[in-house]
């Protein structure tokens, strides 16, 4: 539910621009203050839309390397992208970096339904369920809107409305098919992988089962911090804040 105000966009393409990079920044469908028009939004595993962009900003400045950040949801999707592509991911991307991955859905989402993590689980249930209304109303019978209005968690969420949206049969094979855990081994590219314990989306467990399934990719730099939150990892002073992750991230992409 990034939107061109998130802050940490707006840190990290400053610094690349400090460097003398050009820099792009990917919305996802629908949030960019309009609904989009098709019968689809977009979910965890939506690969399509990054290797369009991607293929698109190669072919315009083919001798520029493209390097690519993905954060949260983002950093799933971008996960899941260099996995589905292979080999072929190193003649598009010279290093990637993701931040703060729910790397395993349906742990992911078992979390979010226990103690102070609900209150992020209706924060961004706000904004997700008036846009699958939205659909419903766009596309009469795709959707129960009943049970849309009626979720409180984002498995009930994803099993009214990301699953039919999308071709999953349910919310368990939408997390099934779509979580980055799976398939950390296929990815080729030089990726930096940040990520915090106390990140209240992410279980610890997930975080131990994708560090034991790194350590065996060699292409994967995975870095825990102990501390940071979910896109958090504040530095300095309360009026002079800035953020380890956004230099971190430039620092690794930059090699």
């Amino acid at each position: 539910e990034g939107t061109v105000r998130a802050k940490y966009a707006h840190g990290l393409l400053n610094l690349a621009r400090a460097r003398g990079w050009s820099g792009d920044l990917m919305l996802f469908r629908s949030c960019d203050g309009l609904p989009n028009t098709a019968p689809r939004l977009y979910h965890s595993g939506e690969t399509a839309d990054i290797d369009f962009i991607a293929r698109r900003l190669v072919a315009a400045s083919p001798a520029s390397p493209l390097i690519v950040c993905g954060v949260s949801l983002g950093g799933n999707v971008v996960l899941r992208w260099l996995a589905e592509l292979g080999d072929e991911a190193a003649m598009l991307v010279k290093r990637a970096a993701v931040v703060s991955v729910p790397f395993d859905l349906a742990e992911g989402a078992s979390h979010l339904e226990r103690g102070l993590s609900r209150l992020y689980t209706r924060h961004f249930l706000a904004t997700l369920i008036p846009k699958a209304l939205e659909k419903a109303r766009q596309f009469p019978g795709l959707l129960d809107a009943d049970r849309i209005r009626a979720a409180k968690t984002f498995w009930e969420f994803d099993d009214a409305a990301t699953a039919p949206l999308h071709g999953f049969s349910d919310a368990a094979d939408y997390y099934r098919r779509s979580s980055s855990l799976f398939v950390l081994q296929q990815v080729v590219v030089p990726t930096l992988v940040l990520a915090a314990m106390d990140d209240p989306f992410v279980p610890p467990g997930v975080l131990a089962s994708m560090n034991s399934v790194a350590k065996s990719v060699d292409t994967l730099s995975v870095e825990i911090t102990d501390r940071g939150g979910h896109v958090g990892w504040i530095e300095g002073q309360p009026l002079a804040e800035r953020y380890y992750m956004e230099r971190r991230v430039i620092e690794f992409l930059a090699l």
